[in-house]
Order: structure tokens, then sequence, then C-alpha cells
């Protein structure tokens, strides 16, 4: 475990991104369940950056920043920290695509 991250064994991390990105697909399940509380830590403090009211959970997050996650082709994962600062970045993007929608909403959605 890498000292004060409170995370899972970096060299398990590492196994199961570079078993990934080999084509095992389960291999990405094992990563989720290795990472997956530091991601929701994660999704946890962009939420807290929001504006209050916001209807998205951080577990819902997670869950969709996961499935972007598993949708890229042929990434070459680095390493532990490479993971997670993509991770971080989709949940970003998620938020904002979010807050567009509702604001898209509030403006009628684009109906004529």
């Amino acid at each position: 475990m890498e000292p004060g991250r409170g995370g899972s064994e970096p060299s398990a991390v590492t196994a199961a991104l570079v078993a990934w990105g080999r084509g095992d697909d389960g291999a990405a399940d094992r990563l989720l369940e290795l990472v997956y509380p530091e991601l929701h830590r994660m999704a946890e403090r962009q939420m807290r950056r929001e504006r209050e009211g916001h209807t998205l959970q951080p577990t819902a997050l997670v869950h969709e920043a996961y499935l972007k996650l598993v949708d890229q082709s042929h990434v070459d994962w680095r390493n532990r920290a490479h993971f997670l600062g993509v991770a971080a970045q989709a949940m970003r993007r998620l938020l904002v695509d979010h807050a567009r929608g509702r604001s898209r909403d509030k403006r009628g959605g684009g109906a004529t």
C-alpha cells in the first residue's frame, strides 16, 4: 500500500492495468475492486466543489466515469497515478456535461 494513500496495493493495481491493456476484460473489473474506494473519495471531493442541489451523486459519478474508462480502447496505462488522473478528468467532464444538460433543460431543452 502506498504511504498516506489508504488505497490498495500499487503492484496489484499496476498488474490489473497491464492485464487490462493486454485485452483481459476481467482485469477491468478487478481494477475497479482495487481502486473503487479511492475513486469514490475523488468523486466526493469533486462533488463538494459543485453548486448545492446538484442531482448527480458521487456513486453515480464513479460508475459513469468507469463506463467511460472501460470504453477506451488500446490505452497504455502507465501506472496507478496515470489511471487515477484520467479517471479524475473523466469525472470532471461528466460534471460539466451534466451541468450543461441541466442548463439546456432550463432553457427549454432545444425544443422548437
